[in-house]
């Protein structure tokens, strides 16, 4: 009797478990043998990552024909709305509910993380940035459709299903053991040692306020495309926890396509918005990003300024798209605005990294199930009619 292989949704809660007990159980060398993997695979996800966005938006433009232009319009329009509605809800849930229970302080030492490198590391620079790849997928897919050549569309179709046979024979059977990886560094460095106290409860309302944030995206999706929308939601739960657990995006992004097909999006649709979301699309890294900020802020005793982060929000909102698929990329890359913006020292900035490393697949994970509500809406769009699949 041949034995059911596990779906990947338990492959990720198992590699999650096991991570969390290698990160407090195993020696330094055996964290830094995982951490040494960890690094190389990133290395390779950094690689594949702009293969993969030629490989499936060129294709999906010059297929989706004159409404190219305007499914790109509607796919940003709505990315970029979502991340800064995420925002100022999290600035408002936040700055009148944290007051009530989270007070007292913070030990700025604990930030600070013992440290595992890596043995040797291989550097494998991507071909292209990722926004050089957009553009070049957009150019080219809405030049294939003008230029009416089935050459190249052919040579488009082909490279998709490259890419497509690197997705299901390399990158989804190592991800549960990269996310294993990637767990085990976080609980070995330290940094979940400044989740105590005040910064539980912080980060407790962070996931719930995430959660709230889905649904309402996925109920306004519902309402337009008349989809049951827990329904919906329930299909990219895959999505979710492989986001949650490996903290990226982009080494997610096949899972999420995968789950958004499930959805009955259509292909075209998927293959543009899903690719296109993953980096333009920070709902989530935008709510955790404001909370935890306020949130230390609360903790200070400092008052919080709508006009401040209002310029928090905005900046955020561009800087994020220059940092997608790293984990933690976002508040790496956002340092100078917090300093700015909101008057934050080092030592304080210190602190609020350490807190959203070591949840990071919690915004991570909003932000990719969110991709499914926006593709569900433009998919809607393209048809002129509801997207497949049950009504609600």
């Amino acid at each position: 009797m041949q034995i059911k292989k596990p779906g990947l949704i338990v492959r990720i809660i198992i590699a999650i478990a096991i991570g969390a007990l290698c990160g407090n159980f195993l020696p330094a060398p055996g964290i830094r043998v995982l951490t040494t993997f960890k690094f190389i695979f990133s290395q390779l996800v950094k690689f594949l990552v702009p293969l993969i966005i030629v490989g499936l938006v060129t294709p999906a433009i010059a297929d989706t024909g004159r409404n190219a232009g305007k499914m790109l319009l509607v796919t940003m329009g709505i990315a970029y709305l979502s991340t800064i509605f995420a925002g100022y809800f999290a600035f408002f849930v936040s700055k009148e509910v944290f007051p009530l229970y989270i007070s007292g302080g913070i030990d700025e030492s604990a930030a600070v993380a013992r440290d595992f490198p890596a043995y040797f590391k291989i550097a494998i620079p991507p071909l292209a940035d990722i926004m050089t790849c957009l553009v070049f997928s957009f150019i080219v897919g809405l030049g294939i459709t003008a230029c009416k050549s089935d050459d190249l569309l052919r040579i488009a179709w082909q490279f998709r299903d490259i890419v497509t046979w690197a997705i299901a024979k390399f990158f989804v059977p190592l991800l549960p053991f990269y996310v294993l990886t990637v767990i085990a560094e976080t609980a070995a460095t330290g940094r979940l040692s400044v989740i105590a106290g005040p910064c539980v409860k912080l980060m407790v309302s962070c996931m719930a306020m995430t959660v709230v944030l889905l649904c309402i995206q996925y109920s306004v999706a519902g309402l337009i495309t008349r989809r049951n929308p827990f329904k919906a939601l329930a299909t990219m739960a895959p999505a979710y926890f492989t986001g949650f657990g490996c903290c990226s995006s982009a080494a997610t992004l096949p899972v999420t396509l995968r789950q958004t097909l499930k959805n009955g999006v259509s292909d075209d649709t998927a293959n543009l918005v899903v690719p296109l979301c993953a980096n333009v699309h920070l709902a989530g890294s935008m709510s955790n990003m404001v909370a935890y900020a306020i949130g230390l802020m609360v903790l200070a005793g400092e008052p919080v300024s709508a006009g401040a982060f209002t310029e928090y929000i905005f900046m955020i909102s561009v800087v994020a798209v220059a940092s997608p698929g790293v984990p933690g990329g976002v508040v790496l890359a956002s340092a100078t605005i917090a300093e700015t913006a909101l008057g934050f020292t080092p030592e304080r900035y210190a602190i609020m990294i350490a807190i959203y490393m070591a949840l990071d697949g919690m915004g991570t994970a909003c932000n990719l199930t969110g991709d499914g509500a926006i593709a569900l809406v433009v998919d809607k769009f393209k048809r002129g009619g509801a997207a497949k699949g049950e009504p609600a």
